[in-house]
């Protein structure tokens, strides 16, 4: 994913940082899927929104997550594990029944003990019935139709993706997508949308993934549709 800094090479050089994201999952009443990635989706914009992030105590820790790889990892949590882990510092977003936290940025080889005997496996989730269409003018991650990946890993694409579209948006309309309370959707494009989509002239921002698990590098795993961005390309 970009990052503010100039080149990969300089990203790379920088201290990493990683965005930990805490899913819960209860062995008789795990979240269904399309619900778990729209709560990953929300809780990296109430992070990024928060004033804790922006000028108070979290703010250093963003500043050199920011300056690295932005790398997102999601870890599952049950039962006593969720509670340890609640206890940390950090927010939780409830989504159509599924809790999603974050915390601030950790170094990449230094997660604090209650979040680093956590598993990555595990988060194979399913949707009881097809999600339906967004509802008209809300802004849509879609996920590529031609790439298979854990709850776990679409979750923290999500978070990439509505990161992505945060950035992109000015202050104003900013504000106005948090005064909403973030609404968005995330559902899996047709394959026959996906190339308008991520074409270079679509002006929509697009996640292209690392490589570091699950997919190969440069794949294109989620557009942010936006409506101001679309907007602002008509009028362009």
């Amino acid at each position: 994913m970009s990052s503010p800094r100039d080149t990969t090479a300089d990203r790379d050089a920088a201290p990493q940082f990683v965005l930990p994201l805490v899913v819960r999952i209860e062995r008789d009443a795990p979240p269904a899927r399309t619900a778990a990635l729209e709560a990953a989706a929300h809780a990296v914009l109430a992070f990024l929104s928060d004033e804790r992030s922006v000028a108070g105590e979290w703010a250093e820790r963003v500043t050199a997550w920011t300056d690295g790889r932005i790398r997102k990892v999601v870890r599952r949590a049950r039962g006593a594990e969720w509670r340890r882990a609640s206890v940390l510092d950090g927010l939780t977003v409830a989504h159509d029944g599924a809790e999603v936290r974050v915390f601030p940025p950790v170094p990449l080889d230094a997660w604090p003990k209650e979040l680093a005997r956590l598993q990555v496996s595990g988060t194979d989730l399913d949707d009881p019935e097809p999600p339906s269409a967004p509802a008209p003018g809300v802004p849509v991650l879609w996920c590529n139709p031609e790439l298979e990946m854990t709850a776990g890993k679409a979750m923290a694409q999500a978070g990439h993706a509505a990161q992505l579209g945060w950035l992109a948006l000015g202050p104003d309309a900013r504000n106005r997508w948090a005064a909403d309370g973030f609404p968005l959707a995330v559902r899996t494009a047709s394959a026959a949308d996906w190339p308008a989509l991520t074409a270079p002239g679509s002006g929509l921002p697009v996640v292209r993934d690392a490589g570091f698990t699950e997919i190969a590098p440069g794949s294109c795993t989620v557009v942010a549709d936006l409506p101001e961005l679309r907007a602002a390309r008509g009028r362009a």
